[in-house]
């Protein structure tokens, strides 16, 4: 990889934070790219006293001026990878969870991804290569989730979103990288935002990230960290598509304690 700038967007906490660790020593200057200051800040003095200097950007992606705004201020930097992490949930029946909550999460888990997807690649194209990750969820490879229904649709745009640009990559020939990264449980912050508590034992930010570099090093499209998700991803594929989201809605249920 080109040691040059690494961007990570919800650098503030999680899977984003170790992301900047974990490229930063891989070589990379981190740009953080959060809405909580405070957080990223922190971070990057963490980062500094390791002799590793860090940007950082205070950003609401939510908002697409913003996502314009943040790759106006990356114009003059060579960026190796950026990672489309911001992100997050919310479990409940979909009658009962709040509309304005999902449009939130559709803005930033959708919209924003998809107008970064969009001005990062041609950026990259223009510099002759470059990473781009696109922080998905093993929710995007399953048919349909309920009682996370809305967070199920939008990581499953960013599944097919990325699969679809890898694949018109490929056969333009383009030295550029785009993937999907579609963890299961992952122990962060998640649960507390998306009120619910994993059915399921979660892998650590750490094995999540790590599994992550390695799959893009080897430009895989779509990168599942843990067998036990590929497992269950893969085996899905063969059952009924109806018992399949029945399965996967009892999961959700348990984290509600139904």
């Amino acid at each position: 990889m080109k040691k040059s700038y690494a961007v990570v967007t919800g650098a503030s906490s999680g899977i984003g934070a170790q992301f900047a660790r974990r490229l930063a020593a891989e070589g990379y200057r981190p740009v953080l790219v959060a809405r909580r200051r405070e957080r990223l800040e922190a971070l990057a003095q963490e980062l500094g006293e390791k002799g590793i200097e860090s940007i950082v950007f205070v950003v609401d992606l939510s908002r697409k001026e913003e996502c314009v705004r943040l790759m106006e201020r990356l114009s003059g930097l060579s960026v190796g990878v950026f990672v489309n992490n911001a992100g997050f949930g919310d479990c409940g029946p979909f009658l009962e969870t709040d509309l304005n909550r999902e449009l939130d999460m559709i803005d930033v888990n959708v919209r924003a991804m998809h107008v970064l997807t969009k001005l990062v690649l041609k950026k990259m194209q223009e510099q002759g290569g470059g990473y781009l990750l696109n922080v998905a969820s093993s929710a995007g490879l399953i048919p349909a989730g309920p009682y996370m229904a809305t967070y199920y649709a939008t990581k499953a745009y960013v599944a097919s979103l990325t699969r679809a640009i890898a694949k018109e990559l490929k056969e333009q020939g383009s030295k550029v990288y785009i993937g999907a990264l579609c963890p299961g449980p992952v122990d962060t912050e998640f649960n507390d935002v998306a009120h619910v508590s994993f059915a399921l034992p979660g892998i650590t930010a750490e094995a999540c990230v790590e599994a992550a570099i390695t799959g893009m090093k080897r430009r895989k499209t779509v990168i599942v960290p843990s067998l036990y998700m590929k497992a269950a991803t893969t085996l899905g594929r063969f059952l009924p598509q109806d018992m399949y989201i029945g399965i996967t809605g009892h999961q959700q249920k348990k984290k509600l304690g139904l």
